[in-house]
């Protein structure tokens, strides 16, 4: 890279925001479960939003990231046969709008300015709205955008559009910040300079080209730029 990028995006959800923060509530509420539940959640929620895309036609719209996030708690509730009423159901979709940022996602947004930063999530705007609010991190951020305004989830390239055109900038002049492997591999076929926060050390994907940094943390992105 010679030049640092001059705006960062950040995905949301894994990257600013520990999904799995809810966990204790799971526990508390599923003993014995809580770690399974909140693992299987997460993963139906990401698969669900590749095959809405795929299967959604005039007749059968997308829906969007509340809808995927309740279906895929349903089919983990039901995996695992898992003891959750309704009331239990309804306050773990409800911590969806309270989840704990990282621990470095404050420090590094702030330390990133006056460079544009901004989120670009799979997530409806009723539901990160009130999630960047009770985070504190507002402050440091310049938007949010949602898939919403897009009709697709990521990585359809029209939703990294968004991002281009709302900062104004080429793609390569843009840094995407993502911790899930398969979101920084389609912002780096898009053209995104692309920053992996592989926190868990796991292999690069195979099908796209690789990031052009892969780093352990969030503020790690700022050692590279």
């Amino acid at each position: 890279m010679h030049r640092p990028p001059e705006a960062f995006v950040f995905d949301a959800y894994g990257t600013l925001f520990d999904v799995h923060s809810l966990a204790t509530l799971a526990e508390a509420l599923a003993p014995g479960q809580g770690h399974a539940l909140s693992q299987l959640w997460r993963a139906k929620q990401v698969e669900y939003t590749w095959l809405t895309s795929l299967m959604a036609t005039p007749a059968r719209p997308r829906e969007d990231f509340a809808a995927i996030t309740a279906h895929a708690l349903d089919y983990a509730v039901s995996a695992l046969i898992a003891p959750l009423d309704s009331e239990a159901r309804g306050r773990l979709i409800e911590a969806y709008r309270m989840l704990t940022p990282y621990s470095d996602a404050r420090d590094t947004l702030e330390r990133l300015a006056p460079r544009r930063r901004i989120i670009l999530s799979n997530g409806t705007r009723a539901m990160l709205d009130p999630l960047v609010a009770a985070s504190g991190l507002a402050p440091h951020l310049d938007a949010v955008i949602s898939v919403d305004e897009a009709g697709i989830y990521k990585p359809s390239p029209a939703v990294y559009q968004l991002a281009v055109d709302r900062l104004g900038l080429p793609p390569e002049r843009i840094g995407f910040v993502s911790a899930n492997g398969w979101d920084a591999a389609g912002a780096k076929a898009f053209g995104f300079t692309t920053f992996w926060i592989n926190r868990m050390s796991m292999p690069a994907e195979r099908h796209a080209p690789d990031p052009d940094h892969t780093v352990a943390s969030l503020r790690d992105v700022l050692a590279a730029v």
